[in-house]
């Protein structure tokens, strides 16, 4: 289960930075890039379950000290940044944390398999139409 957007925001921590692209002479004045970092062994709204889970499905997004990190820098604003690093991390979250159900094995419905059947049949009747009369004639000779 996902927790709140406001105890989230108690269990993170924010680096700033100065990013590259565009800006000009405000990119090499203003830190405007953000990095996330959750440390999801010391998260304690998550479960034993969720952080196993979480572990196993973001081992590639996390380091050898068990922190998540998630970096934003695509507008000029810090706050923007900062904000769009909370809403990318909520989605991998919800994502990661999403337990698909099984699927339950029935059988095809009588009536699916018939009407497929027929279907064929009709489609095969007017293939047999398309025919010029007479071509089985003019291939025995």
């Amino acid at each position: 289960m996902i927790p709140e957007r406001k105890d989230l925001v108690k269990s993170l921590i924010f680096k700033t930075s100065r990013s590259g692209g565009k800006g000009g002479q405000n990119v090499n004045k203003v830190s405007s890039k953000v990095e996330l970092i959750l440390h999801i062994e010391s998260a304690d709204f998550f479960t034993a379950e969720e952080k196993a889970l979480l572990a196993e499905r973001l081992a590639n997004r996390i380091d050898t000290e068990g922190n998540l990190h998630i970096v934003s820098q695509e507008d000029r604003s810090q706050l923007v940044n900062k904000e769009q690093s909370i809403v990318k991390l909520i989605a991998l979250l919800k994502t990661s944390l999403h337990v698909a159900q099984k699927r339950k094995v029935t059988r095809t419905p009588r009536r699916v398999l018939l009407k497929r059947k027929s279907d064929k049949q009709s489609i095969a009747a007017k293939k047999e139409n398309r025919k010029k009369p007479g071509m089985d004639a003019w291939s025995h000779r």
